[in-house]
């Protein structure tokens, strides 16, 4: 029984630390997205993951954008996948710069071609209230999590992904009318360049 008894209490308190180290980690980079500290923002950031994940949503709007008035082609698609993805991998060099980033997570701000609706954001979340913190956290994989910035997901958020020594930003998600605005972006831009 006391064998039992150990193996539970060491699993929570394992458990407690990760759980724990995410919290940290999400502190710094709240604290740094506060500060205006663009260099901290980076250095907390998995960059290729973070443009993906925004490259995937574009894209994914993009396509449903596509399929409402008339069945998507597979040519269309696959175009889509390649070409438009590349366009949008553009949009997203120029909004993770080390200003913007931190202005998205900072202000909610986001501009591309056009300034966009501010969304909620990331400095709203108060990391000192730690178990209100501990709800807007939502495992997604082993080792990321959502964070939510309001009641439910649709009001978008942020992932982090455990990765070799820390918790690193990896994705923003986007709130549907932003992406909306982003995939028309990509529209317009792929009709401007053929």
């Amino acid at each position: 029984m006391r064998w039992f008894v150990g193996t539970v209490l060491a699993l929570l308190v394992a458990l407690g630390i990760y759980v724990g180290s995410a919290v940290v980690s999400l502190n710094g980079l709240v604290e740094a997205a506060r500060a205006g500290d663009g260099a901290g923002v980076i250095a907390r950031t998995d960059t290729a993951r973070l443009r993906r994940s925004l490259v995937d949503q574009i894209v994914s709007t993009y396509l449903k954008q596509l399929g409402r008035d008339r069945p998507v082609k597979p040519l269309e698609r696959m175009a889509a996948n390649t070409y438009g993805a590349s366009v949008a991998d553009a949009m997203i060099a120029k909004m993770l710069t080390e200003e913007n980033l931190t202005a998205i997570l900072n202000k909610g701000a986001i501009n591309s071609s056009a300034p966009i609706a501010n969304m909620q954001h990331l400095t709203e979340i108060d990391t000192s209230q730690v178990l209100e913190t501990l709800k807007r956290i939502s495992p997604v994989k082993l080792v990321e999590f959502l964070v939510r910035f309001g009641e439910t997901e649709s009001a978008g958020g942020i992932s982090i992904h455990f990765e070799g020594d820390g918790w690193k930003l990896s994705g923003i998600r986007l709130p549907t009318h932003v992406v909306q605005v982003l995939a028309q972006d990509l529209a317009h831009s792929r009709g401007r360049n053929g």
